[in-house]
C-alpha cells in the first residue's frame, strides 16, 4: 500500500469536466495557491465517499479569465478516463503548506478555532471550515443551538485571529447569526 495514502490530506480542487481528448480534466479550485494546480508532482483523488487514489500530476494550466483549471494526470489519456475522475476531489498531502504573508492562514489553521464577540469573552461557537467564493466564508458552529453561519472571512468582521490561542474575534454585522 502507498504510505502516502495513510497521511491527512487537504483539498485543492474538484475535477468539474473532462477537457478534450486526450485524459485533460477541469477543475474548480478549492485553494489560495495555484501553484498546487500548475506544478508537476503527487497528488491525490477522492471521489464522494470512496478511497483515495494516487497520481501523477503532469502539467497543468489556468483558463484564461476564469477561476478553473486544466490538468493532466499520468496514465488518464483518453476522455472516457478523463470523465470518469469527475466530482473526485484533488487533493494534496496536509504537510504541504505554503509559506504565508502576514493576515493570511491555512484552512487547517482555522478549524476548530473557537470564535468569540469579546476577546475577553466566551467562546459562542467554533471554526467549522473556510469555503471558497467570490470572497471566502467562514462555517461556523454556534454553540447555542448547533446551527451553522457563513461569515466573510474579511477584516472588519473578523478583525482578529489568534491561531496560537486558539480563537478568533467575530465582530458581526447585526442579524448576521440570526436564524
Amino acid at each position: 500500500m502507498d504510505p502516502n495514502l495513510a497521511k491527512p490530506h487537504l483539498v485543492v480542487g474538484k475535477v468539474v469536466a473532462a477537457q478534450g481528448l486526450k485524459g485533460e480534466v477541469r477543475i474548480l479550485p478549492a485553494t489560495d495557491f495555484p501553484s498546487r494546480l500548475i506544478e508537476p508532482g503527487p497528488r491525490w483523488l477522492q471521489r464522494p465517499g470512496g478511497s483515495l487514489q494516487s497520481l501523477e500530476l503532469i502539467s497543468g494550466r489556468q483558463l484564461p479569465g476564469r477561476d478553473l483549471f486544466v490538468v493532466c494526470f499520468k496514465g488518464i489519456n483518453d476522455r472516457s478516463a478523463a470523465e470518469a475522475l469527475v466530482n473526485h476531489e484533488l487533493m494534496v498531502d496536509a504537510n504541504d503548506r505554503p509559506e504565508l504573508e502576514e493576515g493570511e492562514f491555512h484552512v487547517l489553521d482555522l478549524q476548530g478555532l473557537e470564535v468569540r464577540l469579546d476577546v475577553d469573552g466566551p467562546a459562542i461557537g467554533h471554526v467549522i471550515d473556510l469555503h471558497h467564493g467570490g470572497n471566502d466564508l467562514l462555517e461556523i458552529e454556534l454553540s447555542a443551538d448547533g446551527r451553522h453561519c457563513l461569515v466573510p472571512f474579511v477584516e472588519p468582521i473578523v478583525p482578529e485571529v489568534h491561531v496560537a490561542a486558539g480563537w478568533l474575534l467575530l465582530t458581526p454585522p447585526q442579524g448576521l447569526l440570526d436564524p
